[in-house]
């Protein structure tokens, strides 16, 4: 008798538009977790049920809204497969994109308002789901660190983190992120020598850092897409 259900491409057309970061990949590995166990065809292949597909989506809401760590769906799930409604965390929000000038920015605006994030080290594993092991390896090789002339973290760990557990289904290690932090290191020496003639001029040489920088970042993503699309 033939299993119903959906192949994993239909899944993943249905959810691509509200979550445009999911793949083939990432649903795998949330089945490597345990979140999700749909059936499988005769031939072998998996098929999903519309309760698989509104279990990803609860916890893929639950991974781009609230940055809930696997443990906690996981704890989650099981309440909601008992019956019982879990409770609802406060969201945090990521930093936001900012355009510079028409077309917008493909990335988030240096320099502009962020969201008030002051977090522990304990409060940053657990809010990004990031494993103990790769938070040290991104902590020596200097891709995570505290806030300068605190004790917590800021918005900018908490993204590096986020992203970290991110990439992790996808092949790509925390100590591969070193290659990102490099390109970045060398952006900041370009930028800083750019707004070097404004040194003696505190409040200019901000503005003209956070200028040039805003543009580095359009060119970067830029050389991105023309390096990805001549590889």
């Amino acid at each position: 008798m033939a299993v119903p259900g959906l192949a994993i491409g239909k899944v993943l057309s249905l959810l691509k538009t509200e979550f445009p970061d999911i793949s083939i990949s990432k649903i795998r590995f949330l089945e490597s977790e345990g979140l999700i166990t749909p059936e499988r065809a005769p031939s072998g292949f998996r098929r999903y049920s519309k309760a698989d597909v509104e279990r990803l989506r609860y916890i893929l809401s639950a991974q781009k809204n609230n940055y809930l760590p696997l443990k906690v769906i996981r704890e989650n799930l099981d309440l909601i497969d008992q019956g019982i409604e879990p409770a609802s965390p406060e969201p945090i929000e990521p930093p936001r994109a900012s355009p510079v000038d028409p077309p917008a920015s493909p990335v988030g605006s240096i320099g502009g308002q962020r969201p008030p994030v002051r977090l522990t080290r304990e409060e940053l594993l657990e809010r990004s789901g990031l494993p103990e092991a790769s938070m040290i390896e991104l902590e020596r090789q200097g891709i995570i660190r505290l806030r300068r002339g605190t004790a917590y973290y800021g918005w900018e760990a908490l993204t590096l983190a986020i992203v970290a557990v991110k990439v992790a289904p996808l092949g790509i290690e925390a100590r591969q992120l070193r290659v990102v932090k490099a390109a970045a290191d060398r952006e900041v020496e370009l930028i800083n020598l750019a707004a070097s003639p404004y040194i003696r001029r505190p409040q200019m040489a901000r503005q003209a850092t956070l200028e040039i920088a805003e543009v580095i970042i359009q060119a970067h993503a830029a050389l991105l897409q023309v390096g990805l699309d001549h590889s």
